[in-house]
C-alpha cells in the first residue's frame, strides 16, 4: 500500500507567526500517527520560516523510538542541512533543488547538470543510514540518470500533475508520470510523489502502480482546517488503500 507521509511545514508556519508554541508540531504529527498516518515530512529552510532544526530534532525524539513510523527530513544539501540529518539520522531524506528564498519547490534535480555536485552529498547521506530521494521532474531520461547515481529512490514533482487535472492536457501529463514510475521501477529505484495532491486528485495519480509514498501538506492541512483532522486522514488512508486492492486485483 501506497504510505501517506504528512508534510506539518505549515503546522509550523501558523505557530510562528504567533512567536510560541501553539499550535505544537510535535503535538499534531503525534495526532496525525494516532490517526493511521505512517510517515511525518518536514521541509526545513534555512531562515527557519516554518520547520526549525529544533523541531528535526524533536520530531526525531517522537518518531524513532516508534515502529513502522518513518521521518522524511526534505531540504536543498547544503552543509547546515547535511549536518542536521547526520544529527538526527531520519528513515528518510529527500534531497530538493530549492533556493534559500524560495516560496516552495517548483522543479527536480536535473542529473545531466548535478549529477557530479550531487555524487559525494549522496555517499555521505547513505553512510548515515537514511534511506535518500532525489525529487526529480516526470522525464524518462532524468529516470536513467538518476538510476545510474547512488540514490535509492526519486520523488516525483507532482506540480505540473495536479495544475492540469480535469483539463485537456490532464491524460497526457498523467502518461508521462505513469511512465517516468514504470521505467524507475525497471530500473530498481523506488518511487515517491509529492506537491499539491490532494483529495481530489490523489486517487487518479494512484492509478499509477508502485507509488511507495506521497508526502501531502499544504492541501492537506487545508482539508483539515474544513473538515477535521479525523475526517481528512481517514479520506486519505482510504485512497491508499483502495489503490492497493486495485493494482493487486489487475
Amino acid at each position: 500500500m501506497t504510505k501517506l507521509s504528512v508534510n506539518v511545514n505549515k503546522i509550523a508556519l501558523l505557530r510562528n507567526s504567533r512567536g510560541h508554541d501553539a499550535p505544537n508540531v510535535v503535538e499534531f504529527a503525534r495526532r496525525f500517527i494516532e490517526l493511521g498516518v505512517t510517515g511525518i515530512t518536514i521541509h526545513p529552510r534555512q531562515d527557519e520560516r516554518h520547520i526549525t532544526r529544533q523541531d528535526a530534532r524533536d520530531l526525531g525524539d517522537l518518531i524513532r523510538p516508534l515502529n513502522d513510523i518513518e521521518l522524511n527530513i526534505e531540504g536543498y544539501p547544503s552543509e547546515t542541512f547535511l549536518q542536521l540529518i547526520e544529527e538526527v539520522r531520519p528513515d528518510q531524506t529527500t534531497l530538493v533543488p530549492d533556493a534559500p528564498d524560495q516560496l516552495t519547490s517548483d522543479h527536480g534535480f536535473d542529473f545531466h547538470t548535478q549529477a557530479e555536485f550531487l555524487d559525494p552529498i549522496l555517499t555521505r547521506l547513505k553512510a548515515t543510514g537514511t534511506r535518500v530521494s532525489v525529487f526529480l521532474d516526470p522525464d524518462v531520461e532524468q529516470v536513467k540518470l538518476a538510476a545510474q547515481s547512488k540514490t535509492d529512490r526519486i520523488e516525483l514533482y507532482t506540480e505540473e500533475y495536479a495544475s492540469q487535472f480535469h483539463r485537456p492536457q490532464h491524460t497526457e501529463v498523467h502518461q508521462r508520470f505513469h511512465d517516468a514510475a514504470v521505467e524507475a521501477q525497471k530500473l530498481g529505484l523506488g518511487v515517491n510523489a509529492g506537491h499539491d495532491l490532494n483529495l481530489e486528485n490523489l486517487p487518479a495519480f494512484l492509478n499509477i502502480p508502485g507509488i511507495l509514498e506521497v508526502s501531502i501538506g499544504h492541501a492537506l492541512i487545508v482539508e483539515c482546517l474544513e473538515y477535521g483532522m479525523p475526517f481528512v486522514a481517514r479520506r486519505y488512508l482510504d485512497i491508499c488503500r483502495r489503490s492497493a486492492l486495485t493494482h493487486s486485483e489487475q
